[in-house]
């Protein structure tokens, strides 16, 4: 079945097959508009474009200049290359055993720190933090309060500072948060930027994730690895089948 021929330039047919070709040589997120009806023309009138120039070099004696044939020299050696190293890596492969072992031999690279989700209140003065602390204590919701007293722009969610891992806070705050139980409210708690009453929503403990969780990361890794190490011996041993002077 002879395929829709959507233009002639020259003597060249532009094909729709040609036009779903340079559809899907865009990103992803550019393909959207181009599967439209406006998008296809757009794109059609582009591959015309495209082929006019293409006529016009040739007609315009370009094949004869210098220029051409050493970027023609140039793509003719990059694709070679590329070709010979695929070669040479592409039937690499690893093992289930292989993955498996080395999560077993590594499993401290996928620990998951301890975090903490936890609320504040910035204020300016202690004081005023233990203000905020008796109120409270007298019944204010938590985040009602950090609406109201809270200088930090978290207050527009309640205090919410999410889920934070060690590191994260400084140090004073760090410390205060993480020896909390949930649902505790702290004392005030100082630090360079004022006073802060803080609470722990929630606390998980260190853990290390499962082989199912890593295992193709693990893959990604371990076959880059062996690519690598490929590519590096066959590169050695061409050195003593192809002389290389270094200078």
């Amino acid at each position: 079945m002879k395929e829709n021929v959507l233009a002639i330039v020259n003597g060249k047919e532009i094909t729709q097959g040609e036009l779903d070709a340079a559809v899907m040589r865009y990103p992803q997120d550019k393909r959207g508009f181009l599967m439209t009806e406006q998008g296809k023309e757009q794109l059609l009138e582009q591959l015309i474009a495209w082929e006019l120039l293409y006529s016009n070099a040739i007609d315009s004696g370009f094949e004869d200049k210098e220029e051409y044939k050493l970027q023609l020299e140039d793509a003719r050696r990059a694709i070679l290359t590329q070709m010979a190293i695929q070669d040479t890596i592409s039937n690499i492969a690893v093992k289930e055993f292989e993955i498996e072992e080395y999560y077993n031999e590594n499993k401290n690279f996928f620990n998951e720190e301890e975090q903490v989700s936890a609320k504040h209140i910035l204020v300016d003065s202690l004081d005023k933090a233990k203000e905020v602390i008796a109120s409270i204590n007298n019944g204010m919701d938590f985040g009602e309060a950090a609406r109201k007293f809270s200088s930090c722009p978290s207050k527009e969610q309640g205090g919410s500072l999410g889920y934070f891992k060690r590191g994260m806070m400084v140090p004073e705050f760090e410390e205060a948060a993480f020896s909390l139980g949930n649902g505790e409210l702290s004392n005030p708690v100082k630090t360079q930027f004022g006073y802060h009453v803080i609470i722990v929503d929630d606390k998980t403990e260190p853990t290390v994730k499962s082989f199912v969780e890593v295992k193709e990361i693990i893959r990604t890794q371990l076959t880059q690895d062996k690519q690598n190490n490929a590519y590096a011996e066959a590169v050695n041993a061409l050195e003593s089948k192809y002389k290389v002077e270094r200078k």
